[in-house]
């Protein structure tokens, strides 16, 4: 008997903001600089402390945790949320 695979879209909203290492950013954050690492960048997410760049996203959750994702990453991920909400 063949198996049935179904496809899943995530629908939750989500607050982003692209990192572009300012200082209100890094305050506003709470964000780590050390240049011993190869991305200098951290960012404190509940997996733990995770390394990021200049370009990359930090993401909101619903419980008001960040994340940080890759732009690359982010653009094939989410898309702007005005082009689904209906007025």
């Amino acid at each position: 008997m063949k198996k049935l695979t179904k496809t899943y879209r995530k629908t939750a909203t989500i607050e982003a903001e692209q990192f572009d290492g300012s200082a209100e950013m890094i305050n506003s954050y709470q964000i780590d600089y050390d240049r011993a690492y190869s991305l200098p960048f951290r960012i404190e997410t509940p997996a733990g402390w995770v390394g990021m760049k200049v370009d990359d996203w930090i993401i909101t959750d619903d419980n008001g945790k960040y994340w940080a994702i890759d732009d690359d990453m982010y653009k094939r991920t989410y898309a702007y949320a005005s082009l689904f909400v209906r007025k």
